[in-house]
Parts: structure tokens; sequence; C-alpha cells
């Protein structure tokens, strides 16, 4: 028989994890602290309307479909999907509107609407397309976490493919001249919630998961993918708590035993996965020497977080598409005021989502549903925010807003939800309110993020956006299957 696992929370992470291990004969079960499962991918719904408070965008559903494929089932028979066009909407203070499209015709006209030439374009998807080939190879399906995981499967003399020298925004701008498409093509750091100023260039490779393999939406809204997988998991025989928060970890001779739950039960287990983020797991569940804690607190530090605003209309915005951006003006700074600073800045770039363009169930008729996300700092005790401060800062939001076209937006709402970073935290157990896990910044770890097994405890494993590779609903699902794969090798190893 094989060994049994017991997994911290039913994020996104956790759920693969616990598919994949227990399509591999393992007995699994799942603790989750909320009364639902999905993690930061959550819904909303209010007075007819439905927001996903979390993930927005579906991509690479591929890595999704692997879930149900290892079972003998098909992803379309658990939630529906469909490609978008446009990919997403970009507006400017200029009065510029530019779409992405996949198609390349159509992505030429959009670029000479900003005086691009469509070449240079195309020059950037083909850099972007070798970087993904390279770093998919290796660091997304091998499940790589360490410099010497590298330097193994790569060898050294493919290092220089990764383009190291520079950061994201140095690639963008060899091939991209104008501040529009700069700007755009930068912002696809923002499914990581980092700088493209700070972050390395192989991040670039990020336009190919979108260009090379569609922008998807789920029928319904996202949540439907939680509770997609929640029936593939009864069929599975996978056992969820629900409202079972854990307070610790209990360790014996360098190896963790189990796990205690609120109402004081203990847990025992033989192999622990985390969905639990790699420093508050560490800290406040194992209660680790401040020392060591630190020291991960200077290499993993938070993504940024987010003010999610939701917004139930009594009209329709006409100009808008399913996804859509306001850019700053001045986006250079406001990455170094969000990610240098740590404050909240003066003109943001803001994600707004319009969902009921593609499916009208998610509105009233005649209504639009709107979530709204800025990226903000996490939680920093140095510059410390209050919730005033952060409602302030929701006016600055819906005042740009206006100003770039919604006219009027505040005469139309008839609901509204604000989340802030104190509220993510509290929600998630995020550290400091991050959204996207760890940080991507190749000064202070070059993209790595925590590896997926304890160097502290053999048995204990790692799983989310605090993990490799990373943050997003695929690099997490992903992430997931990974660690079952390591699980499954420390497992057969007979020194374990």
């Amino acid at each position: 028989m094989k060994k049994s696992v017991i997994v911290i929370g039913a994020g996104l992470g956790g759920l693969s994890a616990a598919i994949s291990l227990r399509q591999e004969g393992y007995e699994v079960v799942i603790h989750e602290k909320n009364a639902q499962i999905g993690g930061k991918l959550n819904v909303l719904k209010e007075q007819g309307y439905t927001f996903d408070l979390g993930p927005s965008i579906l991509t690479l559903p591929q890595i999704f479909e692997r879930l149900f494929e290892r079972s003998g089932k098909k992803m379309s028979d658990y939630f529906t999907i469909r490609a978008l066009r446009p990919h997403w909407r970009n507006f400017f203070e200029d009065g510029k509107v530019v779409d992405l499209y996949p198609e390349p015709e159509k992505m030429a006209s959009e670029a000479r609407k900003v005086g691009e030439d469509p070449a240079n374009v195309q020059r950037f998807l083909d850099y972007s397309a070798r970087l993904y080939d390279l770093v998919n190879a290796g660091y997304f399906q091998e499940g790589l976490d360490s410099s010497d995981d590298f330097a193994k499967f790569y060898g050294l003399w493919k290092f220089p493919q990764f383009d190291l020298f520079r950061t994201m925004h140095g690639g963008v701008k060899r091939f991209l001249k104008t501040r529009h498409m700069r700007d755009i093509f930068d912002y696809f750091i923002k499914y990581v919630g980092s700088s493209a100023y700070q972050a390395p260039a192989f991040m670039n490779c990020m336009a190919t998961i979108q260009f090379r393999y569609d922008l998807w939406y789920v029928d319904g809204g996202l949540y439907s993918i939680a509770q997609g997988l929640q029936r593939l998991m009864d069929e599975l025989g996978i056992t969820v708590h629900l409202n079972s928060e854990i307070t610790s970890i209990r360790t014996a001779e360098g190896r963790v035993t189990g796990l205690v739950t609120a109402d004081g039960t203990f847990h025992a287990a033989k192999i622990i996965v985390s969905n639990m983020e790699v420093i508050p797991a560490y800290r406040d569940l194992l209660d680790e020497d401040a020392a060591f804690v630190k020291k991960l607190e200077k290499r993993l530090e938070p993504s940024c977080s987010g003010l999610v605003l939701d917004l139930g209309l009594d009209c329709k915005y006409p100009q808008l598409a399913h996804h859509n951006f306001f850019f700053s003006g001045h986006q250079r700074e406001h990455f170094h005021t969000v990610f240098k600073k740590h404050e909240l800045p003066p003109d943001p770039t803001i994600y707004l989502v319009a969902a009921s363009k593609t499916d009208p169930t998610v509105a009233p008729p005649g209504c639009d549903c709107l979530k709204i996300l800025p990226h903000i700092p996490y939680i920093d005790e140095a510059h410390p925010l209050t919730r005033d401060d952060y409602l302030a800062f929701k006016e600055r939001i819906v005042d740009k807003l206006e100003r770039m076209g919604l006219k009027d937006l505040r005469k139309h709402i008839v609901y509204e939800h604000v989340w802030t970073p104190l509220d993510i935290q509290q929600q998630y157990y995020s550290n400091k309110g991050s959204i996207y896990g760890v940080v991507t910044d190749r000064f202070k770890n070059f993209g790595f993020k925590a590896p997926k097994q304890s160097s502290r405890y053999p048995n204990l494993f790692f799983v989310g956006g605090s993990v490799n590779p990373g943050g997003g609903m695929p690099m997490v699902v992903l992430c997931g299957q990974n660690v079952c794969k390591k699980i499954l090798a420390w497992d057969q190893d007979p020194s374990s």
C-alpha cells in the first residue's frame, strides 16, 4: 500500500497535487481553512452579478487537461472554454486604442495604429518563442528547482540563450520602438505580479504562452474550473475537509509527522504537501527560527498585491472588450513606485475585466459587471497603509477610468465590493497580502522561487506561487503535477 498524503490548502496547486497523487494510487486528504475550494480562484455572486475575485484569464489549458486525461476523462465534460478575440484591449492617455490578436495580419494592423513596424512585433514574438521553448523544456516541464538543476539539464553552453544580461524591459526595447508597444509587452509581467524593469529577460517567454496557445474564457466564470476539479476529486475519492484550518505542523527527528487543526485534533501524516506559501508555512505552522525565516525573506520577496474592485453597473460601456488595460502615462514610474518605493502609484496601470461582453449570464440584461485590478505594493511595515488609504486610492482609480472614457462611471454603480491587501492576507494567509507568491527579480532571485521539497524536512513538499515555476493558474497547476513526480521519486528511493 502506498503512503498517504495530507495537503494543506485547496488552491489550484494543492488540488493539482492531490489529483496527481491520487492518480498514482496515494490516499489523499485535503484540509482547507475556507468554506470552498479554489484558493485565490474565487467567486462573488451578488444582486445578479458574478465576479471572478481572483484569476480572470485562462492560458495553457493543456496543462489543466492533463489532470482529466490521466483519469481517462475529458476536461470538456467538466467545464467549457472559449478563445477570446481580441485577447485584450489597451487604452492610452493620448487616446490611442490597440487590440492584441494572435493572427499576424490583425496584429500588424494594430501595430500600425501607433506607428510600430509590424516586422518589429514579429521579430519580438520570434524572440519570445525561442525563450519559451527553452524555458518550457526544463524549468516548466522537468520542474527544475535550482541553478545546479539548470546546469545539469541545459549545460553551460545554453545559458546565453536565456538573454541573461538584460531585464525583461531590456529585451522588449531591443525590438519594439514605440512607447505604446513597449508598454503593452512590458505588462505581460502582470501574470506574475512583478516589474518588467527588474524581472529577467527570459520572462518575455510569456507573450508566446498567449500568442501561440491563445487566451481563454471559462463559461460561467473561471470558478467553473474549481467546480470541475471538485467533481473529478469526488470521482477519484479524494477527501476534502472545508473550514478546517491548520494551526501547526509537528516534527520529530528531522521529519514532519503530522498537523494540528484548529479544533486541536492531530492528524498523522507520512507526507505533507503545503499549498500555504513557503514563508508563512515555515514561520507560522512550523515555528522555525527567526534567522532561517529572515534568510528566506531576503530571497523570496513577495510579489505585488492589488486593489480588487468589483462593480455592478446599470449600463454597458460598448468601447470595452472582455479584457482591458488602461495604461499609466508613465509606466516606468508606475513600476518604480510599486516595486521599489512600495507606495501607491499616482498614475497606475489598471486591468479591467468586463466578462459580460462574452458571457451574458454574469450580469443582468443591459448591465456590465466590472472587475478592476491595479497592482499595488504588498503590505510593508516600513510603509504602513490603512484601509482609508486604500479607499482613497480607489477613488483615484475611478477618476482615471472616467477620464479615459468610462463617462459617469460613479453614477452607474449599483453594487460595489472592495478587497485590499489586508483582506487578501486575511483570506488566504498569503505573505504580506501578495497575489502571485514570490516576485520575479533578476537581482534578488533571478526568477527562481522556493524549491518544491523542503530543505529541512524531506517529507514536506510545497506547491503554489511561492514555489518554482511561480504564480499564475497554469504554473501552479503544473507545479502540483511536478510535485507529484518529485514525491514519487523520493518515495521510491530506499533511503527515504
